[in-house]
């Protein structure tokens, strides 16, 4: 009954090969910020990057959000530095075009926000640019391999940190969500992909054993609730001096 959590699943999502109409597309959007509200990522992120900033003391800061999807988390962002009188620079990175569009239209009103086309990859900013580089629920997608170049890429473009959220693959977020998703969830893609998702996700040391093949330094990965992992990491690497 176990066995499908004891190593990461390789099957691809929808989202991953395309199999999807537009209108399927649009509602996963929608159905997906629902989600995130629902379980958590909106709080790891407060737990994690906004926590960081505030212990710092930064009166500004700027933040690039890697697979933002919407940009709900840059939202998110800009929403807490304005409570605290903060100055913010925002940037959502998607590789996907209505995405991208997507990040600008929602967040009309947040002139902090910006949204750019771009390989997570090959992110098309000088070193240090930002502050901070984050992703959320998009590590992933991604093989072991991709992943520690995308860990070198976050820690590339970022000055001070990284912060990396992703599922915690574990039974009970499995069959929690997928009896909740019979429930509630309409649509298929999210219903579908997001518990491959979890199959797709990792267990706490093997996130961390990724974050020291790729080279980071003093990388930590921390359990949030409910089944969140949050890895964060300076963004030196070790091989610098």
């Amino acid at each position: 009954m176990f066995d499908q959590f004891r190593e990461r699943s390789l099957e691809l999502e929808h989202l991953d090969k395309g199999d999807y109409t537009g209108e399927e597309y649009e509602g996963c959007i929608v159905e997906l910020q629902r989600v995130n509200r629902w379980l958590g990522d909106a709080q790891a992120l407060k737990d994690s990057l906004l926590k960081e900033i505030a212990r710092v003391n930064l009166p500004s800061f700027s933040v690039i959000d890697v697979g933002a999807g919407s940009g709900e988390l840059l939202r998110t962002i800009a929403g807490w530095a304005r409570q605290t009188k903060r100055t913010a620079l925002l940037t959502g990175v998607e590789l996907n075009a209505r995405s991208a569009e997507a990040i600008a239209d929602e967040s009309d009103g947040f002139a902090e926000i910006s949204a750019v086309r771009g390989d997570a990859f090959q992110l098309p900013f000088a070193d240090n640019t930002f502050d901070y580089a984050i992703c959320s629920l998009f590590t992933h997608h991604f093989k072991d391999d991709s992943v520690e170049k995308l860990l070198r890429e976050l820690s590339r473009v970022a000055a001070r940190r990284i912060f990396v959220i992703d599922l915690h693959r574990h039974p009970v977020a499995y069959y929690f969500y997928t009896t909740i998703g019979r429930l509630f969830l309409h649509n298929r893609l999210i219903r579908e992909d997001g518990a491959l998702s979890i199959l797709r996700s990792f267990k706490p040391k093997e996130l961390q054993r990724l974050a020291q093949r790729a080279g980071l330094k003093s990388s930590l990965v921390e359990r949030h609730f409910p089944y969140r992992l949050v890895l964060s990491a300076s963004a030196r690497m070790i091989a610098e001096n």
